[in-house]
């Protein structure tokens, strides 16, 4: 039995009466929260005392949309200034040469990259199995990071010569696909609360995986229990090619294979239409949000505002680490706040002619990264602090320049330009202390990460 306290900090809990204790503690057994509230009601000892003064408490963030091995491909000449399509034909090529522990290796630097972030449960979309990888690798090097995992297993088998956009080299068969599937389900899937790992069925995108694989797919999902994932409504291409393929819009498209439901969420969902987002209320279907890939790949903005005032659960992502170039969860925080202005600006927004509209708040944006992307993963056991739920969350020292000057502490870490926390903990153990990441040694990781990037584009 361990327990660990944590005192004296400005402790923000997500919860449904949106508790905020300026002095205030966690108490923490077992990896579970015992207590939460005023610092002096809270029991004086336990196994580990932190004194948190000066520092903000939040429930860990969560990532609803990555694709880890992307952080081997990152600022690729050739890709930098391309659109959705043309960037994936670029690096298709060349993703076509990872090996197993490629995968190993970008799932450590990513998941770290988020820990240091404030991230806590990721969930990633792995899709292409080059040379013997496999979605094991990915879930192994996870464990030993320790953020929580939804592992996404990924898939394509719509290639060029099928009318697809994948190379036919990195498209897999749908019998191969399933059946992996099935066997990872089986191994690793955990659906108690407190998983460390869960797996989603994630076939990757309507113009990369037959219709059959679309449905076999939320037949298998649906049989075991687990989640769907899928990207739609990314570009205008994509809009176009669902028409000209399956002579659906995206959204009609997803209705048409059975893509609908409370185990589903979408990454993206920029071109949706008023009905649309009535579908996705309606069938109660989940969004990642991910705003610095859709600006890096000038896809658009989402029209988060509409689907939250719709009740569609939103959470946020950080998107593939070669469309956004980083893995800094609590900055797609700040760009979500930014991002929905801007869009309520380029459609005539204004506080003098509509006075029942509100700009998104940054406590709104923190929600949108904790409770909204719990609620996107379908996840109950995480993204507040509260009694009986996982000791997970994150603790930033406001006592830094960048902070200085800031009157409202919680809103600080979003209008504030983003850094690295100083605290982050799963299931009551640390990821990253005083700043350090303490579950891997940053340094041999930087050097094996960049011997293999630098592998990938030379071979």
């Amino acid at each position: 039995m361990t327990t660990l306290l944590i005192k004296n900090a400005y402790i923000v809990t997500m919860d449904d009466h949106q508790r905020e204790f300026p002095e205030g503690g966690l108490f923490i057994r077992n990896g579970l929260i015992e207590q939460v509230g005023l610092a002096s009601e809270l029991p004086a000892t336990a196994d580990e005392v932190l004194d948190l003064k000066g520092h903000v408490v939040l429930p860990g963030l969560v990532n609803t949309h990555h694709h880890f091995y992307q952080t081997l491909t990152r600022a690729v000449p050739a890709a930098q200034d391309a659109n959705l399509f043309n960037w994936l034909k670029t690096l298709y090529p060349i993703w076509a040469k990872l090996q197993p522990d490629d995968i190993f290796t970008s799932t450590q630097t990513a998941l770290s990259e988020l820990a240091l972030s404030g991230c806590t449960t990721a969930s990633d979309h792995l899709y292409l199995f080059p040379n013997g990888s496999k979605l094991d690798d990915e879930i192994a090097a996870a464990l030993e990071v320790g953020v929580r995992l939804q592992a996404s297993r990924g898939s394509m088998s719509l290639g060029e010569s099928k009318g697809g956009l994948p190379p036919d080299s990195v498209v897999d068969t749908e019998e191969n696909i399933l059946k992996d599937s099935q066997r990872l389900i089986e191994k690793y899937h955990d659906p108690k609360p407190g998983a460390m790992t869960q797996i989603v069925l994630a076939p990757c995108s309507p113009f990369s995986v037959t219709s059959d694989l679309m449905k076999q797919s939320a037949i298998l999902a649906r049989e075991y229990g687990v989640h769907l994932h899928t990207h739609l409504a990314e570009t205008e291409d994509e809009e176009q090619f669902c028409m000209q393929m399956f002579g659906h819009r995206p959204v009609g498209y997803m209705q048409e294979v059975g893509w609908v439901g409370g185990d589903v969420w979408f990454a993206h969902s920029i071109w949706t239409n008023p009905e649309e987002i009535q579908v996705f209320a309606k069938h109660n279907c989940g969004v990642a949000h991910c705003p610095s890939s859709n600006m890096r790949l000038a896809s658009g903005i989402a029209p988060i505002k509409e689907y939250r005032a719709a009740g569609v659960n939103v959470g946020l992502g950080v998107d593939g680490s070669a469309s956004n170039d980083g893995s800094h969860l609590l900055a797609e925080v700040r760009l979500a706040m930014l991002l929905s202005r801007v869009r309520d600006g380029m459609t005539g927004f204004s506080l003098s002619n509509d006075p029942n509209r509100k700009l998104m708040t940054a406590r709104e944006a923190l929600y949108i990264g904790t409770r909204g992307g719990a609620a996107v993963l379908g996840r109950t056991d995480i993204g507040s602090l509260e009694v009986g739920k996982c000791a997970d969350f994150f603790a930033v020292n406001l006592n830094k320049l960048g902070y200085t000057g800031m009157h409202d502490p919680v809103a600080a870490l979003v209008f504030g330009q983003s850094m690295n926390v100083d605290y982050t903990v799963v299931n009551g153990k640390f990821i990253v202390k005083d700043g350090q990441l303490v579950t891997v040694d940053e340094r041999k990781l930087i050097e094996k990460h960049n011997k293999a990037a630098k592998r990938l584009l030379t071979a």
